[in-house]
């Protein structure tokens, strides 16, 4: 199978090539490569399992406050928290200075 490329994206799928303009290239594919992939020169990849920086660090800010909203309890002015519930949550406040996807990271352990 072949797959037409331009501007680094798959635009068709064909059995065979044909005749195109130069801003366009084949390049041998597999059948699991459709139209919409992106292609980096050397290999295909869904755009859909690709998440930018920005989509990363925001899915990690999103996971990161509800582990810190399961805990505001914790800071009632009626309580006092221990050393190891106001580490676990600066631990989580710091996270986005260690981590930059939720894929990658080793969340803190929350204490008891």
């Amino acid at each position: 199978m072949k797959a037409l490329i331009f501007d680094r994206k798959v635009v068709q799928i064909a059995d065979a090539e044909f005749e195109v303009h130069s801003s366009f290239t084949w390049v041998d594919c597999d059948s699991s490569v459709e139209v919409g992939f992106v292609y980096d020169g050397t290999a295909f990849t869904n755009p859909e399992t690709v998440l930018s920086e920005e989509d990363n660090l925001e899915r990690l800010r999103a996971r990161r406050n509800v582990l810190l909203a399961e805990t505001d309890w914790w800071a009632s002015s009626d309580l006092t928290m221990t050393t190891e519930q106001t580490s676990y949550r600066q631990a989580l406040r710091d996270i986005t200075e260690t981590y930059t996807s939720v894929d990658d990271v080793v969340w803190p352990t929350k204490p008891e």
